[in-house]
């Protein structure tokens, strides 16, 4: 098949980016060309700027790429569709040239608080704490009005905490700097009692599932959020990262509202989404996708990450460095902990 992936190089993106290609699919990758790219040589590159549609439209046409169908490819994915708009502008470019639209949404766009802990894709979408999974809804709906009004070929896609060998997961963000922590003695920030439950995905996982959606007539018109089926207490998390690294991790628990008043730049995302005990039941996309069945467990991951990063130490810097923000945390905790006795 030929695919074109809007983004491709990204956590998420690039473990589908890679699956695709060792199946022997020809990939096109959208983007401005200013990331990291693993794969050239083996991608067809095309260089735009998506938001330019002038430009795309007429990068579009220069392509030799032609599918079966006659339209000019199988599938589109588009891995950095933050609203409404940018659907409605993907339907205008691509209408007529791909038998499939794939979008990327997020698992956070599900009901908060939740009426129950366990989700699937019936679970109604609502977060009024957090404008990014708003706007992530809107993304959908605008999906969605295209299938029924125009026939689009829509599939919706929802991730929820993805990660990579090239970045370790936390509260304060992607990047080695959680390890860091650990391996000097440092604390790290739990939200509440670090009991809430949470389904961690490594991206290679999530890509079988991805991979297994394009091209298949069961997904069109559906959405499916794809995940690990390990579940873990934040607490746990933590520790996992810990094992893999031979150190026990020294938590600070500190409460959710707390946080919006100390840190308020990562209180949206939890409150909106990391505080609740969220179980992600798989059973629609394994219905689909039949042969997905994730197998890396989170302490698995961590140890994947850890070796990559002795073959790769420039990973070690990537990502910003959340510290002063996590010392900040602690430090005003503390006070406030020593005030009250």
């Amino acid at each position: 098949m030929q695919i074109l992936l809007i983004g491709g190089t990204g956590i998420i993106s690039s473990a589908v980016t890679d699956l695709l290609l060792q199946q022997g699919h020809t990939v096109y990758l959208l983007n401005r060309g200013q990331s990291r790219n693993e794969f050239s040589g083996r991608t067809r590159d095309v260089v735009v700027d998506k938001n330019d549609r002038h430009a795309l439209r007429a990068a579009l046409d220069q392509l030799d790429a032609r599918a079966r169908s006659g339209r000019q490819f199988d599938a589109v994915a588009n891995f950095i569709a933050y609203n409404g708009r940018d659907v409605e502008l993907d339907v205008e470019t691509f209408a007529g040239r791909t038998d499939q639209y794939l979008v990327i949404s997020s698992a956070s766009a599900y009901q908060k608080p939740p009426n129950h802990y366990r989700v699937s894709e019936s679970t109604p979408l609502c977060n009024p704490f957090w404008e990014y999974s708003r706007n992530k809804i809107e993304m959908e709906e605008a999906a969605l009005k295209a299938y029924r009004e125009k026939n689009f070929p829509v599939t919706i896609v929802r991730p929820s905490y993805t990660y990579s060998k090239f970045f370790v997961p936390g509260l304060f963000g992607l990047n080695f700097k959680h390890f860091e922590r650990i391996r000097q003695g440092q604390p790290l920030v739990v939200h509440g009692d670090g009991q809430s439950l949470w389904q961690m995905t490594f991206n290679a996982d999530f890509a079988v599932g991805f991979a297994g959606l394009i091209g298949n007539p069961r997904a069109l018109g559906e959405a499916f959020h794809i995940t690990s089926d390990e579940v873990l207490t934040w607490n746990q998390i933590f520790q996992a990262m810990g094992r893999a690294l031979g150190v026990e991790p020294k938590l600070v628990h500190v409460p959710v509202e707390f946080l919006r008043r100390t840190e308020p730049s990562i209180y949206d995302g939890i409150k909106g989404d990391k505080m609740y005990s969220l179980v992600l039941d798989n059973s629609k996309i394994k219905s689909v996708v039949t042969h997905y069945a994730p197998k890396v467990s989170f302490y698995e991951g961590m140890c994947r990450c850890l070796a990559h990063a002795a073959d790769h130490p420039e990973v070690l810097s990537a990502g910003a460095d959340a510290g002063a923000k996590v010392d900040k945390v602690i430090a005003a905790w503390e006070t406030a902990l020593q005030t009250v006795g």
